[in-house]
């Protein structure tokens, strides 16, 4: 078994005798026991290796155990101790429980008692250590410039950090202001390739007869104004990252070549005759329907296949829960320090408008909405009165309890109770439970981006569960079909 084995138990005790009747007690158990005598044995040991559980006799003859204890305190090891104490000093067992002990014996105790101890121990170890692994990858508040905890969010820092060590491209779509580029230099930051350039050019920014010069650069001459040679981004970002955002906006004629650097890795220059070959990642990103944009013959369906490697969906701002208040508290922190204001808080009217706005802008509307309330105000707390009349008008509509899930919501004016008695109208406006649940798992199992056992995860189903209504959704259709 390895030293470092989850299950490696460290018994620090200068009595052989004792030690062996302890090993005794736990002969058959899944441990494995190491013995040191001393103190200094001990201190040698855990530079060698981290054990899970140190069992811990406090009278050493070279040392207190309580040092033991408290080198382990300091070097922050993930090790539980156990103290062994004799009956006469429960004294010292509550002090060595003050110095970070887990847990104590008093002497004499049976096997049954050591073993159910030990056992206790490791199976705190282990809740706390999936309890750290959770908070660390699926309950993250924020990653790498991203600001939320969201589970459409967790679902993309997944996918962020495990496309980041690929070199694969990625192709990230979501609304204007939903944060492209926040997640292109999440995932450049993120990948071997960080400490490289991050180049990004705006397909929709720059007029297409630049276009080409802006991506492969000039030599030259090349053209009227073209006083000397100059790079291109994609020299620019030689062992970095090139980021080509809002891609669908690029010139067909365009696309055509930027196949070929894709595929090639090479490219010419305007009006030079080199070819120069660099090594770059792509990362694209738009905010229309891609395939659409394919069907309707404004982009090529080659390059389409070619970028759209790793899909990234970036979710609207109103579909992500509470992330709209962590954003806003972060935000309305930095404006206030930037421009000198006392704002540190919302007041609850002014946190209720901004929950039930649909920010059709995303974070980049929220950020534009905090900028100006600090520029134009200054108090402890942003009150309603201070919000845009956009916000104050939507909130008055939007201020009736909305219809629970699966339920459409009712015309205007809203029908009274009973008031609905055509039953064509009913099946318009209450939708069946199967169909609810039939889309809430498959946007769960898109959103963690087709891994059934993370959606489960999130879903608190079983996997099977998911299996089996997909297998029933499929023989359905089937049938339907055949009929």
């Amino acid at each position: 078994m390895s030293s470092d084995s989850l299950n490696t138990v460290l018994l620090v005790e200068d009595t052989v005798a004792l030690a062996r009747t302890y090993r005794g007690f736990l002969r058959g158990e899944p441990y494995d026991i190491r013995h040191a005598e001393t103190g200094a044995e001990a201190l040698a040991a855990l530079n060698e290796y981290t054990p899970q559980v140190v069992l811990l006799d406090l009278k050493l003859p070279d040392c207190d155990g309580l040092d033991i204890l408290r080198e382990i305190s300091t070097r922050r090891l993930p090790t539980a101790v156990i103290v062994i104490t004799a009956h006469g000093s429960l004294d010292t067992a509550v002090q060595a429980m003050r110095a970070g002990a887990s847990d104590f014996l008093v002497k004499p105790f049976n096997k049954e008692r050591l073993r159910v101890t030990l056992r206790n121990m490791l199976e705190r170890n282990e809740l706390a250590r999936v309890v750290k692994t959770y908070k660390e990858t699926i309950d993250r508040h924020g990653f790498a410039g991203f600001i939320g905890s969201s589970l459409a969010m967790q679902a993309v820092y997944r996918i962020v950090e495990s496309a980041a060590a690929s070199d694969a491209t990625v192709f990230i779509t979501g609304g204007s202001g939903t944060g492209k580029e926040v997640c292109a230099q999440a995932i450049h930051r993120s990948s071997p390739r960080g400490r490289g350039p991050f180049i990004a050019i705006n397909c929709a920014a720059i007029p297409k007869d630049l276009m080409e010069s802006e991506v492969f650069g000039h030599v030259k001459g090349a053209f009227t104004g073209a006083l000397s040679d100059r790079p291109g981004a994609a020299r620019l970002a030689h062992g970095g990252t090139l980021f080509l955002d809002e891609i669908c906006e690029m010139d067909p004629l365009l696309q055509g070549k930027l196949l070929r650097f894709v595929q090639t890795g090479s490219f010419t220059a305007v009006g030079g005759s080199k070819v120069e070959t660099v090594d770059v990642r792509f990362v694209c990103a738009t905010n229309r329907d891609p395939l659409n944009e394919v069907r309707e013959g404004r982009f090529r369906e080659d390059l389409y296949y070619r970028l759209h490697v790793i899909p990234i969906v970036l979710p609207p701002l109103r579909e992500r829960g509470d992330d709209v208040m962590e954003i806003a508290r972060y935000l309305l922190g930095v404006y206030a320090a930037e421009e000198g204001k006392r704002f540190s808080r919302f007041a609850p009217e002014a946190e209720q408008i901004i929950r039930q706005y649909g920010w059709p802008g995303n974070v980049r509307q929220l950020q534009n909405v905090l900028r100006n309330i600090v520029v134009l105000y200054d108090d402890e707390a942003v009150t309603a009165d201070m919000m845009p009349g956009t916000l104050m008008a939507v909130n008055q509509q939007t201020s009736a309890p909305s219809a629970p899930a699966g339920v459409a919501e009712s015309p205007t004016p809203p029908y009274e109770e009973g008031e609905v008695k055509d039953m064509g109208r009913l099946a318009e406006l209450i939708r069946p439970l199967e169909e609810v649940e039939w889309e809430t798992i498959e946007n769960a199992v898109s959103l963690c981006g087709g891994d059934v056992r993370k959606a489960a995860v999130f879903l608190g189903i079983g996997p099977a569960t998911i299996y089996r209504k997909r297998s029933q959704r499929q023989q359905a259709t089937e049938l339907g079909s055949d009929g």
